[in-house]
Formats: structure tokens, C-alpha cells, sequence
């Protein structure tokens, strides 16, 4: 929502049919008029009709489903296990950040409330369930293991919200999500909200929405006039080169706080140590981090204890710090609709923001494809001193360097810490295997060299001691009948210890005299 200005929009939340309790936290929260996305969402959610939903970035389109949901459930209660809502977001931070919404609105209604993500304890999550919850916010992958592990059941959902449809597409959600909505009642109201409308995302909104009103306040992948957006164009593409025009980008520009968007994973790290090594205050944040660590580093940067937040994709939806001066693109990202969501964590609410993206020579191709779609000439930048300073760097051996490099590397890094189990995993299985292979043929070569003097000790006493029998099979060492392994070691046990060649003498058996 927009803060108090005197050319925001004349409708007014009273207008649109929201109940005094609802009124007033929203009053309290200091607000007073809707954003376009909000004015025409409300007031068709209330009617209980399925509605698309699309927007930029930093729109309200959270509140847009949140307010009038607040509204519909002040009647009823909730039962044990089952759900009256369900919210499907793709992140963790995004479906906390709804909760934060839930709990800043609903202040005033008695309403129950369960976060389901990863991270937390399964045993905290089942007590809420228990207990029976008004709203119900996830994230596709934890719904489904405490709905296989029977902890829930979603016969009672009567609203539906999908939060960042094509985020969830983007992060191969899906099919999770089609298999959630199998389980989901027929009769219900599905909302769709997103910033980008791909083709895949019709089909779904076809699939599971019964007529909706689509509603759609800007054009897509369209960047907040809000936004002062500049490029930084370098000669050299190795990671050197990008990480000291970051620092220089960063001195040369006024900044309060600011987040650093990167495209792989262990960049995010790289970046974040190259950062506190020269002096600067920042904090990483990516999918593979634990969750306390990550909700922890997302505090700090909201509270202003932290200046800069390096951070992959999964901090581009969802991520809402009223005031964030300056974004900062590593990359161009790997998908040109990102660039629209990155830039948007900054210059929200009516405020001013700055965003930069560093492209090097392979980045040419990837920042034209952005430049095409947000239909906006971005001004170079150029720091004093940067370029000759680029010039002059050693060479970046241990670098990425060239666009199908970065490509392997991007694909590597999204798995990074999967891919990096596996090999080790496989390592690790192998040393074993190699371990276990190596004893047991010593165990092996053991058990031969006993059975093989054993007998040869006895070989010409012990038919003098007992003769043998007509059943030659059960006395041949001691063998137990009916074992293969028993039947060999029987054999060896009647070969002689030398190599050479000797017969009965006196002591011929009585078979062989018959």
C-alpha cells in the first residue's frame, strides 16, 4: 500500500466494503488510500469470485488478497486439521512476509494462523494444526509432507491464493501445486496473483479458476518511474573486474542501505567475503543457508544493522524493506523478467531508489534482452578512475570468464550445494567401496590359506585313523552337506599341501578294492 500523499487515488478502504475492525488496523498500519491493484482486487474477492491478479512488484498485491480475506473469515471458526484458507507462496521469506501481513491487519479479529515452511520444527507446525487454523500459509514442498504424514487435511479450504504464480513456475512448483489443488475441494474461490502473466500460468489459471475477473493495473515487466536505473559497462568480464567496480559503484554513490542480487549461489558468497574483506557491512543470503541464519540476516537488514545484503534470486519476490536506497545487479540476471522484480525492492511506497548493473563484454547479449523489455534508455555510470583501474588488474585466473562458462557455472550453482553432496557423496562411496573390496579379499586369502594347511596336516593321518565310508561327501573335512562353499572346501581339504604327486600307499580305501 502507498503511504499518505495527496495524489494517490480518491477511493477509500471504507469504500470498498471492509469492516470497521479491518478499518481501523489498516488506519493504525498508516494507511488510508488503496493502490490500483488493491482498489479493484477487494472488492471482487468480497464477492467471492475467482480473480487474476497482475502487477509489478512493490503494488500491494499481498494486501490485495490479505485485507478482504481478513474480512470473509471474521465468520466462522475453525476446525482441528483443516484449514479454512490456504496461501501457496514459492519462498520461505515471501510466505513469512504474508504472515508478518496477516498478523499486522487481523490484529483485531481473533483469527488462528499457521506458518508451514522449511526449517522449522515439524512438532510446532502440528500443535497449530491441532488446535485448527483460520489461515493456513505454505510453501508447496512442506504442505505436502505434513499432508503425507496425515497431519492435515484440506477438505475445508475455502479460498485459494497461488502468490507469485510465475515465481512458482520459474522454481519448477507446479506440479506440486497441481497436486494440491487435486486434494482441494471443487467448490472454493482461487486467487492468482503475479507480476508476469507467461503463457504457462494462463493455462493454469484456465485450469483451476472458474471464470475470473483478470485485473491487470500495469503493463507487464514494466520498471517503477521511482526508479533511477543506471549501467556500468566494462572492458573485462572476470570476476576481479566485477568485483572491483562493485566497490568502486557502491563508494561513488550515496548509499543508506542496499542489496547486492547475484546470479548463482556461490557468487553471493565469493561477493559477500570480497565485501567485508575491504571494509564494508554485508550479510549473505541464499537458498542453501539454514533458516534461523537467514531470517536473522533478513532482521538485521530491516532494522538498518545491516548495510548491505548480498543475495541470489530467492530474496527477489517477496522481500519487502520499505526503504531500500540502492539495488545493485552483480549480473544481468538469467531471465529478463527478474530485472523488473530485482530493481523493484527498491523505490516502493513512493519513495526514490537507485538501481546498477555491472555488464561485461558476455553480459552484452543478456542486459539487450532487459533493455528490449523494459522499453527504457539506463544511463551509463562510469566511477572516476574505474576504467583505467580495470585495465590494469592482474588477470583473474581462478574467474569465470566467457558467457558459456558463466552458463555451466550458473546451471552448477543452482544445484550447488546438492550437486557438491553427490560428488562428495560419491567420493565417499567410493573410498568405502574400495576399502570394503580391499579387506575382504584379505579376509578371503585367510580362510583359503587355513583351509589349505588345515588339511594338509591331517591329509595322511586321518584316513589311517578312520577309514572312509561309502558316503565320501559327509566326511570330506567335516563339511556340512548341502553347501557349495562346504562342497569346495571338501576338495581342498583332499588336495595335498605340495605341488607333487602322491598316491594311497598302503592305506588304499576299502571302495577302491572292491
Amino acid at each position: 500500500m502507498t503511504d499518505k500523499q495527496d495524489d494517490t487515488p480518491k477511493t477509500t478502504f471504507a469504500a470498498l466494503g471492509l469492516g470497521p475492525k479491518l478499518l481501523q488496523a489498516i488506519d493504525e498500519a498508516g494507511y488510508d488510500t488503496p493502490t490500483p491493484i488493491q482498489a479493484e482486487a477487494i472488492p471482487h474477492v468480497l464477492l467471492g469470485g475467482d480473480v487474476t491478479g497482475i502487477a509489478q512488484t512493490g503494488t500491494g498485491k499481498t494486501a490485495a488478497f490479505v485485507l478482504p480475506m481478513i474480512h470473509r473469515l471474521e465468520q466462522g471458526r475453525a476446525r482441528a486439521r483443516m484449514p479454512r484458507t490456504l496461501i501457496l507462496a514459492p519462498t520461505r521469506e515471501l510466505a513469512a512476509q504474508v504472515a508478518e501481513n496477516f498478523e499486522k491487519y487481523g490484529k483485531n479479529l481473533k483469527l488462528e494462523m499457521a506458518l508451514l515452511i522449511g526449517g522449522v520444527s515439524f512438532k510446532e507446525q502440528e500443535q497449530k494444526l491441532m488446535r485448527g487454523v483460520d489461515v493456513l500459509i505454505a510453501t508447496p514442498g512442506r504442505l505436502i509432507d505434513q499432508f503425507e504424514r496425515g497431519k492435515i487435511l484440506l477438505t475445508g479450504v475455502e479460498i485459494l491464493v497461488i502468490d507469485e504464480a510465475d515465481r512458482m513456475l520459474d522454481m519448477g512448483f507446479i506440479p506440486d501445486i497441481e497436486k494440491i489443488c487435486a486434494l482441494l475441494p471443487p467448490r472454493r474461490q482461487t486467487l492468482l496473483f503475479s507480476a508476469t502473466m507467461p503463457p504457462e500460468i494462463n493455462k493454469l489459471a484456465q485450469r483451476f479458476q472458474n471464470q475470473p475477473k483478470k485485473i491487470e493495473v500495469a503493463r507487464q515487466a514494466q520498471t517503477a518511474e521511482t526508479i533511477k536505473q543506471f549501467v556500468v559497462k566494462l572492458s573485462r568480464d572476470d570476476d576481479k573486474a566485477k568485483r572491483t567496480a562493485l566497490r568502486r559503484v557502491i563508494e561513488a554513490r550515496e548509499v543508506k542501505n542496499g542489496i547486492v542480487f547475484c546470479n548463482r549461489k556461490r557468487e553471493v558468497d565469493v561477493v559477500t567475503k570480497s565485501l567485508i574483506k575491504h571494509g564494508f557491512d554485508a550479510a549473505a543470503i541464499h537458498g542453501d543457508l539454514p533458516q534461523a541464519y537467514r531470517t536473522q540476516t533478513l532482521d538485521r537488514f530491516r532494522d538498518g544493522d545491516l548495510k548491505l545484503l548480498v543475495a541470489s534470486d530467492v530474496a527477489a519476490r517477496g522481500l519487502d524493506v520499505p526503504d531500500v536506497s540502492h539495488v545493485f545487479n552483480y549480473a544481468p540476471p538469467p531471465k529478463d523478467e527478474d530485472y523488473v522484480h530485482r530493481i523493484g525492492r527498491t523505490g516502493r511506497a513512493g519513495k526514490k531508489g537507485e538501481s546498477v548493473t555491472i555488464v561485461g563484454p558476455f553480459d552484452e547479449k543478456s542486459w539487450a534482452g532487459v533493455v528490449k523489455m523494459i522499453q527504457t534508455d539506463v544511463e551509463e555510470l562510469m566511477p572516476e578512475g574505474l576504467a583505467e583501474e580495470i585495465e590494469n588488474l592482474p588477470e583473474d585466473t581462478g574467474g569465470r570468464k566467457g558467457g558459456r562458462g558463466r552458463s555451466r557455472g550458473g546451471r552448477g550453482s543452482d544445484d550447488s550445494r546438492s550437486g557438491g553432496r553427490s560428488r562428495g557423496g560419491r567420493s565417499r562411496s567410493r573410498a568405502k567401496d574400495e576399502t570394503t573390496s580391499d579387506s575382504k579379499p584379505a579376509e578371503a586369502k585367510d580362510t583359503e590359506s587355513k583351509t589349505e594347511t588345515k588339511p594338509a596336516a591331517k591329509s595322511d593321518d586321518k584316513p589311517a585313523e578312520k577309514p572312509r565310508s561309502d558316503k565320501p561327501k559327509s566326511s570330506r573335512g567335516g563339511a556340512k552337506k548341502g553347501s557349495g562353499r562346504d562342497k569346495k572346501r571338501g576338495k581342498d581339504e583332499l588336495a595335498p599341501a605340495s605341488d607333487a604327486v602322491r598316491g594311497f600307499g598302503d592305506n588304499v580305501p576299502d571302495f577302491l578294492k572292491r
